[in-house]
């Protein structure tokens, strides 16, 4: 009977208030417990309920269905602790506690049950169901290299709880990963499936399908009544349409004279139009992976819409705006945009007053600003003209003037006070506040090198006014040094405004800057031959006998050292060894180098003895560099003597005046060198801007006339027993950004060898070479200046005495990690080398062009890979007439060629 009591009317009412419970559950998490109920439930006798809510305390709490969670946990959650009054049969704890684990997301179910009552005490049951946690997740339809990179993308962890929000947000992650490469038509589905192999866990498989990418068809801009429409696409960087090839039926295009050989006819061994045609014969809209992206990405679209109203911006029209923008499909699957825009009115900039400027007058800051009354308006010319869009490199603009003389606290708010017409006119509100002075410099990242390494490099030093020009010119510092991540110095100036002083933080991140070289060559004259090479750019010599500095070896106080080692056995040896301490003394940035040489090279081959003939060479030098102050700080002046002792057995290197072989005997270089260069390059590795000029004069003492020998007629041994001449050479380099991350470079080189005594004529050491890689040839071991030319296999000139070369590039980056830098280039070179003055034509060059691939690894140094074209070369006397006789793949290791 009872039973049937509690059937009939008990339970009922109890699952009516669990289903009030329940509905805040279900708030809690909507979709997810709509067929649970979640709530209050009874198994207790009806007699020992009251008819009336009543007050009771909690005795006891379990909690059962658990898997992985702490059952403590739960409990502490749900807020119902043991002592806690309550009411039944209805009590709002209990909706709370549900609401506080359904807010938990870890569950598929949730209710509350009464176990037991004993007269005023309750015992209360949680049973939960959690939901599924992911044992592991894969992807189907996409390449393994996409899936790898997806994986990071996607935030999905392994044994965590699996909801349907966890769901849909990988599925719009990975929608927006395929989307940025251009697939605007991408759909997932998601399989589930229960892991067998741990609990309650199951396996996610992503099932993609990309399509089609999504390019653009067409931009079609409308209301651009006073700006050209290619003017206004141009500025859609990220948004362009997709190139076409015009095909015209092979019969009408001459590619090349079918009757005359000329340069044209390479074209001929590859038909290109056929190929072209085949292509869009497939795709109509067939274009070429070398042309701009034309992948459709909403994103940068919006970015786009806002830089073309920026362009109008600049040309006076204020007010323009982008009225309406479509983007819809067309037959082809690919995309069309349009583009309506509002113009407005053209406006010009009016009087403009300075307010506040007590450090410059107002005639001054107007001559500073340089825009005048009548000016076309340009808010991006006005922002930059008062320094507030700054450039890396700083400028000549209102910021930099006081900022440089320590106003940190300096600001300008322009202010228009009057449009007229078409005219506007500004009030420069200025607030110069006081010149701030630098109070602690601050440094952090610096696991590997000590700091003051760091600090002396500082243009920022405590007692010092604030100057934005010194944080510039100390983070070019601190990249130059080569120890640490260019991309990720940060500077941060911390103002106290209490007191007029600021703090300075830089953060760094260290890279590896020691270089290991391993390669093996063939060729050059030397047959097979290995090279190992190791370069410590941030060695401690102090630090020499303390092991717990080593790493590998001592390091930390930024000196250099470099030992390089090259062989082919008994026929060629080279050893190399150098140490620079940049700062000598630690007080001034004197840098201190010495170098020792040996090489020796045979100038025959197997089966004869490789000591029948043979050049050998030992030397060494030490130089000082000081940092000069005039005309500028960036200039460095360095100073040396070097000594260089060569031995020629039965080895023919050059004719003298007479047209005497000197291939016998010892020789002595005795020189100095002074070197006047300046440096302002911003970053060592991918430079942007600034340049790199030197003018090196090395010269020996003028030992004929000292001696007042006549040595017209004495032998190639006598005359060079002591090598005089006096040797010059100037190399220019100019980076300069262009557009985006595309950089310009320019380099000029000129080199010229005179004598003393026209009876001894030039020296046979210290020459020119030119032309081939720059790094192979017997002549890169016996003391001339090698210059490398791409597009040209062998050196074309290698006993010249004067030379000149010239170079531009377009380089731009595909990556700027410290861990491999990469960039490709396209290149022009021209260049030319002359036995004597009276020969010289620095019009007559041999010319070059072609493109190339820079990677660097901190481990190895500089790598590279040129594919070049010697125009030079095409000759129908000698027959090279094909592409394959006049260019040439170099390749580069360690260091860039001269």
């Amino acid at each position: 009977m009872f039973k049937a009591l509690m059937r009939n009317f008990f339970l009922p009412a109890c699952l009516l208030m669990a289903g009030a419970y329940n509905v805040h559950a279900q708030i809690a998490m909507p979709g997810d417990s709509s067929s649970h109920m979640g709530g209050l439930q009874s198994a207790m006798a009806p007699q020992s309920m009251p008819d009336a809510p009543k007050q009771y305390e909690i005795a006891g709490v379990t909690v059962s269905g658990t898997k992985y969670l702490d059952e403590d946990l739960l409990i502490a959650v749900t807020g119902l602790n043991v002592g806690t009054k309550i009411k039944l049969p209805n009590d709002d704890a209990i909706a709370k506690a549900i609401r506080n684990l359904w807010k938990q997301e870890l569950f598929s179910d949730v209710s509350i049950s009464v176990t037991k009552i004993i007269s005023s005490k309750v015992f209360l049951d949680i049973k939960v169901e959690e939901r599924p946690r992911l044992a592991r997740y894969n992807f189907k339809g996409i390449k393994k290299s996409e899936a790898q990179e997806l994986k990071e993308k996607t935030g999905l962890v392994k044994g965590r709880v699996v909801t349907e929000a966890t769901k849909k947000e990988t599925i719009v992650r990975i929608k927006k990963f395929f989307a940025d490469k251009g697939y605007g038509e991408v759909s997932v589905k998601v399989a589930e499936r229960i892991d067998t192999g741990a609990v309650n866990s199951i396996v996610l498989t992503f099932d993609i399908n990309k399509g089609n990418k999504t390019h653009i068809n067409q931009v079609n801009i409308a209301g651009n009544d006073h700006a050209p429409e290619n003017k206004l696409k141009h500025t859609l960087k990220s948004t362009k349409e997709m190139a076409r090839i015009s095909l015209y039926p092979a019969d009408e295009v001459t590619l090349y004279d079918k009757e005359e050989r000329s340069f044209s006819n390479y074209l001929k061994e590859f038909n290109f139009l056929s190929v072209s045609k085949t292509l869009e014969a497939l795709n109509p809209y067939f274009r070429p992976s070398f042309f701009s992206s034309s992948k459709f990405n909403q994103k940068k679209f919006e970015d786009d819409k806002l830089a073309l109203v920026e362009y109008y911006n600049s040309l006076g029209y204020r007010d323009a705006s982008i009225e309406k923008d479509t983007v819809y499909t067309v037959d082809n699957g690919n995309v069309n945009v349009e583009i309506k825009v509002k113009e407005g009115h053209k406006y010009y900039f009016g009087d403009i007053e300075w307010k506040g400027n007590t450090k410059y007058t107002s005639e001054f800051l107007s001559k500073v600003l340089n825009i005048k009354k009548g000016d076309v308006y340009n808010q991006q010319l006005l922002d930059t003209r008062l320094g507030k869009a700054l450039s890396p490199d700083g400028g000549d603009d209102i910021g930099s003037l006081y900022m440089d003389d320590g106003y940190l606290f300096f600001n300008v708010d322009p202010v228009e006070t009057s449009i007229i017409g078409d005219t506007i006119n500004y009030e420069m509100h200025i607030t110069e506040g006081p010149q701030a002075t630098i109070r602690n410099v601050n440094i952090a990242g610096n696991d590997r090198t000590n700091e003051h390494v760091i600090r002396r490099e500082l243009r920022t030093l405590p007692g010092n006014k604030f100057s934005r020009a010194d944080l510039i010119r100390s983070n070019r510092e601190i990249a130059n040094l080569g120890f640490f991540d260019q991309e990720k110095i940060g500077i941060q100036p911390r103002p106290n405004p209490e007191d007029g002083t600021v703090d300075i933080d830089y953060t760094l991140v260290e890279k590896s800057s020691d270089q290991l070289q391993l390669s093996a060559g063939f060729g050059g004259g030397i047959s097979f031959y290995g090279n190992i090479g190791i370069v410590f750019s941030n060695f401690s010599l102090r630090n020499i006998f303390k092991p717990k500095f080593w790493d590998p070896l001592p390091v930390g106080d930024g000196q250099r050292l470099s030992l390089n080692y090259q062989s082919n056995g008994k026929y060629y040896n080279s050893v190399n060894f150098a140490f620079t301490e940049p700062w000598l003394g630690g007080k001034k940035p004197n840098a201190l180098t010495t170098s020792l040489i040996y090489s020796r090279y045979s100038g025959v081959t197997t089966p004869f003895p490789a000591d029948s003939s043979y050049i050998r060479a030992f030397g060494g030098g030490v130089s000082i560099s000081k940092r000069i102050k005039w005309p500028d700080d960036n200039f460095v002046f360095t100073y040396g003597i070097n000594y260089q002792n060569y031995k020629l057995k039965d080895y023919s290197l050059v004719l003298d005046e007479n047209n005497q072989p000197f291939n016998n005997g010892f020789s002595n270089n005795l020189y100095a060198k002074l070197v006047l260069a300046r440096y302002s390059v911003d970053k060592p590795l991918y430079p942007t801007s600034g340049s790199n000029i030197s003018f090196t004069f090395q010269f020996t003492p003028p030992y004929s006339s000292l001696s007042g020998k006549n040595l017209a007629n004495e032998t190639p041994a006598e005359k060079y027993k002591w090598i005089e001449y006096h040797k010059y050479r100037f190399t220019a380099e100019w980076y300069q950004k262009i557009t985006g991350n595309f950089v310009f470079k320019f380099a000029t080189k000129y080199g010229f060898l005179g004598y003393y005594n026209p009876d001894i004529g030039y020296s046979p050491f210290e020459r020119f070479q030119l032309g081939g890689d720059g790094l192979s040839g017997r002549n890169f071991f016996i003391g001339k200046d090698i210059i490398a030319q791409r597009g040209y296999k062998n050196p074309y000139q290698t006993n010249a005495v004067i030379f000149n070369k010239y170079t531009a590039e377009v380089r731009y980056p595909f990556s700027l990690s410290p861990t491999s830098t990469i960039y490709g280039l396209m290149f022009v070179e021209a260049a030319n080398a002359w036995n004597s003055f009276n020969t010289y034509n620095p019009f007559s060059l041999n010319r070059a062009a072609g493109v190339g691939v820079r990677v660097f690894l901190p481990m190895f140094g500089l790598l590279g890979l040129d594919y070049g074209v010697g125009f030079d070369n095409y000759s129908k006397a000698t027959g090279n007439t094909k592409l394959g006789n006049i260019s040439a793949f170099t390749f580069m290791l360690g260091f860039e060629p001269d």
